[in-house]
């Protein structure tokens, strides 16, 4: 099969197309054959060789968390997915296998949901990662429910784009950062307050919006943009910086979270819980209580290009590679 791949670890230039051998369904697991595949930016930091501390590289390596496509194989045990079914996977990149910048992709029976007719598959494809990660945030770390506040700290972005509607979904009020050119897009995912970091103090901003102080933070970009986040939070409330696995990134201060009464609790996507919220995510997209953010799409062998402009930060949306254009 026709695969981007890295023989070692560098920069977007190590990515390059080569024809490897296509995988097999193991035991309790599916191949895919992938119609586009989603880029986030944990990829580039793999392409770098970040998650060494999760899992041994095996060369040549595909990267790809998130695709969409159709079943091409079912495995033992697997008896309610059958080929040619429409299907989303998250993929077992994260355990060291190959992921979804490829012709065919091999996933575990329970990271895979068929998807209803009224899902397209570029839509699907957007999803896992992103989706996954703002559903642990928000609801199984940050308890969101109707009526809660809550400010998203990178509004814009993938996860940024779930997150508000996701929040909206169940009632919440939402607050969300952006730079100027993302205000409309950011209230048009239902952001109550749109925010401009770039001209406007967000605490401020955020204190004259909820006065007693927002019950959950969901910081999207890390980095320390947001220290003082725990300052914008109530008694009793959360902030859920995302998990960027940059070495000794800025935190807000834990002494000072500790006297405000606010916990700090780092979030990244959770393998445990990914079948769960996969059902979910495609329930509200196959519903239209949320939508895909707005998509970029690019072809596969176009993936440095995508690299580079995920890894300068400030894409609006996500960007999806098409990978089989005649899977529709």
């Amino acid at each position: 099969m026709r695969a981007m791949v890295l023989d070692g670890f560098g920069g977007p230039e190590v990515l390059h197309e080569a024809t490897i051998e296509r995988p097999s369904a193991a035991p309790n697991g599916v191949v895919v054959r992938v119609a586009y595949a989603g880029v986030n930016p944990a990829d580039w930091k793999n392409r770098e060789g970040w998650l060494a501390q999760f899992f041994e590289y095996r060369f040549p390596f595909v990267l790809g968390f998130d695709a969409a496509g159709v079943i091409a194989e079912v495995g033992e045990g697997v008896t309610d997915l059958v080929v040619g079914d429409r299907v989303l996977t998250a993929s077992n990149m994260g355990r060291g296998e190959r992921g979804t910048y490829a012709e065919y992709v091999a996933s575990d029976r329970e990271r895979v949901v068929r998807l209803p007719d009224s899902v397209r598959l570029v839509e699907a494809a957007a999803m896992p990662t992103a989706g996954c990660t703002c559903w642990e945030a928000l609801f199984d770390v940050g308890d969101v429910g109707a009526g809660s506040t809550v400010l998203i700290n990178g509004g814009a972005g993938g996860m940024g784009s779930y997150a508000i509607q996701l929040a909206t979904m169940v009632g919440a009020r939402v607050a969300a950062t952006c730079g100027p050119a993302n205000l409309d897009y950011v209230r048009e995912l239902g952001a109550d307050l749109a925010i401009d970091y770039r001209h406007a103090p967000v605490a401020d901003a955020v204190r004259q919006w909820a006065p007693g102080g927002v019950d959950l933070v969901v910081d999207t970009v890390g980095q320390g943009t947001l220290l003082d986040s725990i300052e914008m939070v109530k008694r009793g409330g959360v902030v859920t910086p995302i998990a960027t696995l940059i070495a000794d990134e800025p935190m807000p201060d834990p002494a000072r979270a500790a006297e405000l009464g606010v916990s700090v609790i780092p979030t990244m996507s959770n393998y445990a819980n990914q079948e769960r919220q996969l059902t979910a995510l495609v329930d509200a997209l196959a519903a239209g209580r949320i939508r895909a953010p707005q998509l970029e799409i690019l072809p596969l062998a176009k993936v440095a290009d995508a690299h580079r402009r995920i890894q300068a930060g400030h894409v609006r949306g996500k960007i999806v590679l098409e990978v089989n254009a005649d899977l529709g």
